[in-house]
């Protein structure tokens, strides 16, 4: 392996000088600085990041903790916040918990504050006390998509208005005509999805309909849940004319369970979910949905989570930044039901 000191050797610089240029190139003449990249490419350096990391006290890399990766929600936002982060000179580093607290906790101890100088978490089951413990003691932490705007965590956070999202999506419902309506809420790793429930509750109630018990179900987040979960919610209350999922991976199962019961969506089944995953307008027929902007919830928690490991920010309370309202994406799934709800 090519050593720091057989590029400036072969750059005839200091070794120090090769460090230099790989930190912040404009702090060296331009010619030195192009005699000494000239020497990495020849040599085939490769920076070893462990041991700048040990030698700087930091280290170039930010951690992001998620509950599981195969849920196709969590790759595009980690697409978004590495794009973020190597904008702003970092690499991402994700940490899959597998929806296990244990496995984050564990991160948290041999990560935060050694490999990564920054962590953000999402949607996580360890208790906000334990998280800021953690940051306490390492790397700032950062929790994105928090979902209660109204009751900060006690933690940098970037919020997620969900239960206007909720609101949206029975407003939308309403307009068309809908009445006899189900509902799947989500409960996956980080806990109920309960304020995007709530929000669609609240507009449903102001409209003087009270949900059905037998049409509301709570079940985890997958696509097989939003299938068996669909089932059964037909079997309890066959009348109903439309569903409303608290994210799109239950409202895809939703519309695949009814397609395997011969229900027509949207004609006899008008279906809606919360996020606007990419499989969201894949889908035939293209879920209508409420969306949330994924990749500028990401930039804002990288972006904040940068500010708080550089010092730059001296909030006497956790800052809590408000990412974009939620916005209806009408598409192919819902349309007025055939007879009154």
């Amino acid at each position: 392996m090519v050593t720091l000191t057989e590029v400036a050797r072969r750059a005839r610089v200091t070794a120090a000088t090769v460090s230099n240029v790989l930190r912040n190139r404009e702090k060296v003449r331009p010619e030195t600085a192009e005699r000494v990249l000239s020497a990495i490419r020849e040599l085939g350096y490769r920076p070893n990041l462990n041991a700048r990391a040990l030698a700087e006290g930091r280290s170039s890399t930010l951690a992001m903790m998620l509950g599981n990766i195969a849920n196709p929600f969590y790759p595009e936002f980690v697409l978004a916040a590495e794009r973020a982060a190597r904008r702003a000179g970092y690499f991402l580093m994700v940490c899959n918990t597998d929806d296990d607290a244990e496995t984050g906790r564990a991160y948290l101890t041999q990560v935060a504050g050694t490999l990564a100088e920054g962590v953000i978490v999402l949607n996580t089951d360890i208790a906000i006390n334990e998280l800021c413990a953690s940051a306490a003691i390492g790397a700032p932490i950062v929790l994105s998509l928090w979902e209660h705007p109204e009751s900060p965590p006690g933690l940098p956070c970037v919020a997620v208005d969900f239960a206007r999202a909720g609101a949206l999506a029975a407003t939308h419902l309403l307009e068309l005509g809908h009445r006899e309506i189900g509902m799947l809420v989500g409960d996956g790793c980080g806990g109920l999805q309960d304020a995007r429930a709530n929000g669609f509750r609240e507009v449903m109630r102001a409209s003087g309909i009270e949900p059905d018990a037998a049409a509301v179900l709570q079940i985890r987040d997958s696509i097989d849940a939003g299938y068996e979960a669909c089932i059964q919610l037909m079997s309890n209350t066959p009348d109903l004319t439309a569903i409303f999922a608290t994210n799109d991976l239950l409202a895809i199962g939703a519309m695949q369970a009814l397609a395997a019961l011969g229900r027509q969506v949207p004609e006899d089944v008008s279906v809606i979910g919360i996020t606007d995953i990419q499989l969201a307008h894949q889908v035939r027929p293209a879920l209508t949905t409420v969306a949330i902007n994924t990749s500028e919830i990401a930039a804002l928690s990288i972006d904040l989570l940068i500010q708080l490991m550089q010092k730059e920010r001296v909030d006497v309370s956790p800052p809590m930044l408000q990412g974009p309202p939620p916005k209806l994406v009408v598409r192919q799934s819902t349309c007025a039901p055939k007879r009154p709800g």
